[in-house]
């Protein structure tokens, strides 16, 4: 059993994780075609709905790389996402209890004036070519606003495949949360950028991840206890073209041509734990 993370990062982690992916089928590795489970944490929640379209890999990443195919996206103010990042830094060192520190995001995220609920979703309904789920393996992330506790979404949870990648991708105090079945949720980022320790128990699992935190080193510990595991995380000229701002559309360009082209440096790497 071969297990795909797809993890958290903004447009420009779309862009770099789609890049990655093309650029990796391109060296004759297709792995949304076969992964036996994929899992998607906010951009990485994105992509993965992206897959379930069906549509060529060369083709999504054509949507992050020509301008006429590009989604329209609301661009918060820098000084916003600055404002959050800010906020869950203090919050972290404040707070040494990961369940509190969710609880306490929660309530920015549910206390934020952001755009509307039906503008935000409009976005994340462009973002994905079809709007239904696959008949194969898909489970997306998001975090409960009011308790802090991880809830997944799949094909079997009766949630819409839009509102479970807007719920997984709604960044507390910049988007808002999404309410499914009486619960408001917000990005599942807010747990972890990668959610990877869900993969555990499978042979091999490639974890692609545009931004890391604390919890990632844990979580190859936990998957390598019973399998392989291995993550890719963006190189030096990738970083570059995230610039400084994740969330500016003006970098989907250039981060999906830097995962193509580092998809040809880690090639062999993937090969020898995916095959």
């Amino acid at each position: 059993m071969r297990g795909l993370v797809l993890g958290g990062g903004g447009l420009a982690g779309i862009a770099w994780e789609t890049g990655l992916l093309h650029g990796l089928a391109e060296a004759g590795l297709d792995l949304p075609a076969t992964a036996d489970h994929i899992l998607g944490t906010s951009a990485g929640a994105t992509v993965g709905g992206q897959l379930a379209s069906g549509l060529p890999l060369a083709e999504l990443h054509l949507r992050q790389t020509d301008p006429a195919r590009q989604n329209h996206e609301i661009v918060p103010p820098t000084e916003t996402l600055g404002a959050f990042l800010e906020t869950y830094g203090a919050l972290l060192a404040e707070i040494t209890d990961p369940a509190e520190l969710r609880r306490r995001l929660g309530r920015l995220a549910l206390d934020a004036d952001t755009v509307p609920a039906a503008e935000r979703r409009r976005v994340i309904a462009g973002r994905l070519p079809a709007h239904d789920w696959p008949d194969r393996p898909l489970t997306l992330t998001a975090v409960d606003a009011d308790t802090g506790e991880l809830r997944t979404f799949d094909r079997h949870s009766g949630v819409p495949l839009v509102d479970a990648v807007a719920a997984s991708c709604a960044i507390p105090g910049i988007w808002p949360t999404v309410e499914i079945d009486g619960h408001r949720y917000m990005d599942g980022g807010i747990r972890s950028y990668t959610n990877a320790d869900l993969m555990a128990g499978r042979q091999a699992v490639l974890i692609i991840a545009p931004m890391t935190d604390h919890h990632l080193a844990t979580e190859l510990e936990t998957l390598r206890a019973t399998g392989a595991a291995l993550a890719l995380t963006p190189d030096e000229d990738a970083l570059a073209a995230f610039g400084v701002n994740p969330l500016d559309t003006t970098v989907r360009a250039p981060a999906a041509e830097a995962g193509r082209t580092q998809a040809r440096r880690v090639a062999d790497q993937v090969r020898e734990l995916w095959t």
